[in-house]
C-alpha cells in the first residue's frame, strides 16, 4: 500500500525525495502539497519527472474520496469522507459573506459520551493521523476554492472526536496548517475544542505552535456537568478550571468557553449567575449554543427568548455571543455529527 505525503513534514518529505536528491526538492514538494494544493503527484512541474515517477512507485497524495456532500438551506455542507480503510469522518463547510469556516474532525466517532450529542452515540473508532486531519482542509479548500489569506478561512477542530485525546496528531496538523511555507494560516484562525482533558491543556499550553482553546462548559455545577459529561468523572470541573487558569494565553487571546443550553436542565438565570462565577476570575469569552436537536437525544432546545435572557445575564460580566445554528436540516451543525446519510 503506498504511503500518504499529506501529513508528511519537511524531514520526512525529504526521505520521501530520496537520498542523493538536493534538499530544495523536499521543499519543492512541500510548497506543492500545502501552498499549491497540487494533488497530481505527475504535473507537480517543479519536480524532474524522475523524482515524480520515483515517488509514484511508492507514495500517494493521501487525500480522503468524498463519499457523500449534503446542502443545508443557509448554504452550510456537510461531507462525508471515506478513508483510506474504509471508515469515514465528516467535515462541515460553513460560508459567511466573505469568510468560510471548516469544522474538522480529529477523531473517527468520539469516545467522550457527552449525554447531548450524537456523535457519542457512535463510540471511538480511532484516532486520525495529522495527514487525515489536514486533509479534510486540503481537500475541501481546493473544492471550494477557499482562500486562506487575509483571514478569510477559518478552522476549528469541532467535528467528530475529542482533539486532545489525539494530540500528536493535532499538533502536527496544526503545524502544517499554521506554516508560513506551506498552508499558512494564522494562529488565529484555527481553534480546538475538548470536552475537558486536563493534562491535554497543560500540554497544550506548553506548545510554541499551537491553535487557539475552547472549552466545552456546558453546565454550572459539577453534578450537572457529570451527568451531562460523564470525563466530568475523572476531570472534575475545579481541576478544569485550574487547568485554564493556569494556561499560557498570548497577548492577542482569550479562552473561549462553549456553553450548550438544554431546556429545563441547565438554562436557568441561576445558572447563568453560577456561570459567571465559574469564570470570573479568566480572561474569557463565552459562546452559547441552543441545543441542536436530533434522533435519541433527550432533550430538547430551549426557547429563543431564553436564550436571550441567559446571555443578557452572563454579558454583564463576560463577553457573550450566541452561536448561529448552521446546517441543521442535513445534520451538520454542532453535536449533529454522526455520519447520517440523508
Amino acid at each position: 500500500m503506498s504511503q500518504p505525503l499529506v501529513g508528511m513534514d519537511l524531514s520526512e518529505l525529504r526521505e520521501a525525495v530520496g537520498i542523493g536528491q538536493p534538499a530544495y526538492r523536499a521543499r519543492q514538494l512541500y510548497e506543492a502539497l500545502y501552498r499549491r494544493r497540487e494533488f497530481d503527484l505527475a504535473r507537480i512541474s517543479t519536480l524532474p519527472a524522475g523524482v515524480r515517477e520515483a515517488l509514484g512507485g511508492g507514495y500517494a497524495v493521501g487525500l480522503p474520496d468524498i463519499g457523500a456532500t449534503y446542502e443545508s438551506s443557509d448554504g452550510a455542507r456537510r461531507y462525508l469522507l471515506r478513508l483510506a480503510d474504509g471508515r469515514t469522518v465528516e467535515t462541515v463547510l460553513m460560508p459567511e459573506g466573505e469568510r468560510d469556516t471548516l469544522c474538522i474532525s480529529t477523531q473517527v466517532g468520539c469516545p467522550v459520551a457527552c449525554a447531548f450529542c450524537m456523535t457519542a452515540l457512535l463510540g471511538l473508532e480511532r484516532n486520525l493521523s495529522a495527514g487525515e486531519i489536514v486533509g479534510q482542509v486540503l481537500l475541501l479548500a481546493r473544492e471550494n476554492k477557499l482562500k486562506q489569506e487575509g483571514g478569510r478561512l477559518n478552522i476549528v477542530m469541532m467535528g467528530q472526536g475529542e482533539p486532545l485525546l489525539n494530540l500528536a496528531s493535532v499538533l502536527k496538523a496544526t503545524r502544517l496548517l499554521l506554516d508560513p511555507a506551506g498552508f499558512g494560516l494564522s494562529p488565529r484562525r484555527v481553534t480546538v475544542s475538548t470536552a475537558g482533558i486536563v493534562p491535554g491543556i497543560a500540554e497544550l499550553g506548553r506548545e510554541t505552535v499551537r491553535p487557539k482553546l475552547a472549552v466545552s462548559l456546558n453546565a454550572s455545577t459539577e453534578e450537572m456537568r457529570r451527568e451531562l459529561m460523564p470525563i466530568t468523572r475523572k476531570y472534575h470541573l475545579k481541576d478544569l478550571l485550574d487547568a485554564c487558569k493556569a494556561y499560557p494565553l498570548r497577548p492577542w487571546e482569550k479562552l473561549t468557553f462553549e456553553y450548550v443550553l438544554l431546556k429545563g436542565v441547565n438554562d436557568a438565570d441561576t445558572d447563568a449567575r453560577r456561570v459567571i462565577r465559574l469564570l470570573a476570575n479568566l480572561n474569557c469569552k463565552v459562546n452559547l449554543i441552543a441545543l441542536n436537536p436530533g434522533p435519541e437525544i433527550p432533550f430538547e432546545t430551549p426557547a429563543p427568548e431564553r436564550v436571550a435572557a441567559f446571555q443578557q445575564i452572563v454579558r454583564r460580566s463576560l463577553p457573550c455571543f450566541v452561536r448561529k445554528p448552521r446546517g441543521l436540516d442535513i445534520y451538520a451543525a454542532c453535536g449533529q455529527l454522526k455520519g447520517s446519510v440523508g
